[in-house]
């Protein structure tokens, strides 16, 4: 079974291609002859992974996956929450959204966060939604080079490592994402029957 992945990043796809069985051919927007932006303009996570995912599904006619995921801190209200890609601005980038993140945080606490993934499943004759969910802490300043995103800055709960200080194997078997994706392939496996 092929699935188009909806997103444009190549971290993600990085990540879920490791996550998903080998039942699963995984294929990029450019394998689904889409685009490499898809439409955002939801106000909550899940609006946004369905949208992308309904929008892909309808113009190349595969199933498809698509994912929202949000840096939810605590001290901010949940914010950037659905904004977190953008969160600086509509450049994505990584590097002045967690430089942003550490102005909006200094001098406050507590600075316990989440990172939530919310997962769309758009095929033929269904749809579904999945989320995973991974508790943490935000530092004061970005340590380690791998992942992407706010990974630099981002302490899961019960580690002393940033997500950036993981290897893709640790990572995986705690993120957010990892727990989404292990709902998604349960629904996958049972709705399409796969191994």
């Amino acid at each position: 079974m092929r699935i188009i992945l909806c997103t444009g990043n190549p971290g993600k796809m990085i990540e879920l291609r490791a996550l998903l069985p080998e039942g699963i051919e995984l294929g990029s927007l450019a394998d689904g002859g889409l685009p490499t932006e898809l439409p955002e303009n939801g106000d909550t996570l899940e609006a946004n992974a369905l949208e992308k995912a309904r929008f892909a599904f309808g113009r190349c006619g595969e199933p498809c996956l698509a994912d929202d995921t949000g840096l939810e801190v605590d001290t901010l209200n949940g914010l950037p929450g659905v904004l977190s890609a953008r969160y600086a601005g509509e450049a994505k980038d990584a590097q002045a959204n967690m430089r942003k993140l550490l102005r909006e945080l200094d001098g406050k606490e507590p600075r316990t966060a989440r990172f939530r993934t919310v997962i769309a499943f758009v095929g033929p004759d269904d749809e579904a939604l999945f989320e995973g969910t991974v508790e943490g802490r935000i530092l004061e300043a970005p340590r380690g080079d791998g992942g992407f995103g706010y990974d630099p800055l981002f302490v899961p709960q019960g580690e002393e490592r940033t997500f950036a200080e993981m290897d893709a194997a640790a990572k995986n078997a705690i993120s957010h994402r990892a727990r989404a994706v292990e709902k998604a392939v349960r629904y996958l496996k049972d709705r399409y029957a796969l191994r």
